[in-house]
């Protein structure tokens, strides 16, 4: 479904508007994402990036978008947990209801959902079934897809909407976000009322902070494509045990079970934006080989290797994990090789899970990448966490990375060696064309110049995290200052914390992260459960052998 590269006005190398250079600084170029099998483009250029942080604010687009569909459209999405009764938009918006409504009057809906590991996760395997069953009655053609490695996921979430007749109105919505309970929260964190089971800690309504990025453009070309891909991928697609998994093995091989569909909408000339647009994915190697990929895609990992390469002054993390040895030589690298770089990671303050097995191995992991990363950057490197303003602490979902107010990355993926190698994952990375005018003006000094989507997004979260007001930001542009800022608001709570909550409450919600301590004999048996089942490795073996990404 590519368009033809030479003499098209969907190439992105020849495009009206002349190529900004510092793109190939960042992006990925053809043959660095590693994977010759797939046709995807390099990048595009001329698209318009909104990010949507938290999920309410998604969920509102979402369902505004879904329900302005009318026969002919198409929607495609991909999602690792859906709950068909969870509420886009207040009552009579169940995200079911809303998909199968678009089905019923004449919308052509198709979908892949992963599924669960039964023993593993047994209530996103139910849940999953239920959306597929109901989506199916209604017209929709929806599988669920357990075309992953042993123990592995998809992880990807994304949903394309098109309108054949009117392509100037398609628009995609890629990021972290399920259409799941306990996503549908906003940004003062008091959680969505429709709860997923969590541990305690969070407290009987979780708070959830998110991120989704909105993308219209010739960038939902691309992310159509990985679709495509994934659909048209020649394995069964579900195999619910491994007597269907022989099965399939035997009298499957090459059979594609689901429909034909519709022809891909045309690229249209309009360019409705400033930004350039490079999608990326993390695919594993597998014994049943993935047409698109057959020795794993890594472009996830590759491109985050070339931007912290690229790093100079301040890095600005959230992410749900933040462990493994490949993430932390990165980072580790970056801070050794650029005295100036300071680096700002938000991570939730408890694990997803409580129970005695399984919250010491996530603890010992990121105990040891924070002393991998404090050994290299000393005070440079620093590690939060986030409570709401009733001091129940926020569990941190978002998947963002921003580098020096240049480069950013909004998606499904993880910094762990999961993510990078091991589950199906999807992102994009940003790099607008308009500059920012505020000084500093090019705080990496690298000639980049600070772009408007990166430092807007940063400051949208710190405003957020720090209890900020729009024009309040004038300590939080220099990198230096910023830096300063953020942890002088986490150190003022966290002594109004330890001084019993006496006074008046500081503003923010950042507290450093303090991961607790694994004994030796705790690690004993942790450190192996880590490296085997929560962080596989996911690379083919001539890869591993040789130290490649």
């Amino acid at each position: 479904m590519r368009p033809e590269v030479a003499g098209s006005p969907c190439d992105p190398l020849d495009q009206a508007a002349p190529e900004d250079p510092t793109i190939r600084s960042w992006f990925l170029g053809e043959h660095e994402r590693a994977n010759r099998a797939t046709n995807l483009r390099a990048f595009t250029t001329g698209n318009q990036v909104v990010p949507l942080v938290d999920g309410r604010t998604y969920f509102t687009r979402l369902c505004a978008a879904l329900t302005s569909t009318q026969a002919g459209d198409h929607v495609y999405f991909l999602d690792f947990r859906g709950d068909m009764d969870e509420r886009l938009d207040g009552p009579g918006t169940e995200v079911g209801d809303v998909l199968g409504g678009a089905a019923r009057r004449g919308v052509s809906v198709f979908g892949l959902l992963w599924r669960s590991h039964p023993l593993l996760m047994q209530k996103s395997e139910k849940a999953n079934a239920e959306f597929v069953r109901k989506l199916s009655a209604d017209g929709g053609q929806v599988f669920l897809d357990a075309r992953t490695r042993q123990l592995g996921t998809h992880h990807q979430k994304l949903v394309v909407i098109r309108h054949p007749d009117s392509p100037a109105r398609d628009v995609a919505f890629v990021g972290g976000i399920d259409l799941g309970y306990g996503r549908n929260d906003d940004s003062t964190h008091a959680g969505d009322p429709q709860v997923a089971e969590f541990p305690e800690a969070y407290g009987s309504r979780p708070p959830w902070h998110d991120i989704q990025a909105e993308v219209r453009g010739p960038a939902i070309h691309d992310l159509e494509h990985t679709f495509r891909e994934r659909w048209y991928d020649s394995n069964v697609p579900d195999r619910p045990s491994p007597v269907r998994a022989l099965y399939g093995r035997v009298y499957h091989h090459r059979v594609k079970t689901a429909r034909v569909l519709p022809m891909p909408v045309p690229d249209v000339p309009a360019r409705p934006g400033g930004a350039a647009v490079q999608v990326l994915r993390t695919y594993p190697a597998r014994f049943r080989r993935y047409p698109f990929a057959p020795h794993g895609e890594r472009s996830i990992a590759h491109a985050y290797k070339k931007a912290f390469a690229r790093a100079r002054r301040l890095v600005y993390l959230e992410d749900q994990y933040l462990w493994s040895r490949p993430v932390s030589n990165m980072i580790a690298a970056a801070l050794r090789m650029n005295p100036d770089l300071h680096v700002i990671v938000v991570v939730p303050r408890h694990p997803d899970t409580d129970g005695p097995t399984t919250r010491v191995p996530a603890v010992l992991a990121r105990q040891d990448l924070m002393r991998a990363c404090a050994a290299a950057g000393g005070e440079r490197f620093a590690v939060y966490e986030l409570e709401n303003r009733a001091n129940t602490p926020v569990y941190v979902h978002a998947k963002v990375v921003v580098i020096d107010d240049v480069w950013a990355m909004v998606g499904s993926d993880n910094l762990n060696r999961r993510s990078w190698s091991h589950d199906s994952e999807l992102s994009i990375a940003v790099l607008d064309s308009g500059k920012d005018r505020r000084e500093p003006h090019d705080p990496a000094g690298l000639g980049d110049g600070a772009r408007t989507f990166a430092r807007d997004l940063r400051l949208r979260l710190w405003r957020e995290h720090l209890d900020r007001d729009a024009d309040d930001v004038a300590d939080l542009l220099d990198p230096d200052e910023a830096f300063a800022a953020f942890r002088d608001q986490a150190e003022a709570l966290g002594a109004w914390h330890e001084g019993g909550g006496s006074g008046p409450q500081p503003p923010g919600r950042v507290l450093v992260h303090r991961p607790g301590n694994i004994s030796a004999v705790r690690r004993l048996w942790a450190e192996p459960l880590y490296r085997l089942v929560y962080d596989p490795d996911g690379r083919p073996w001539r890869d591993r052998l040789r130290g490649r990404l």
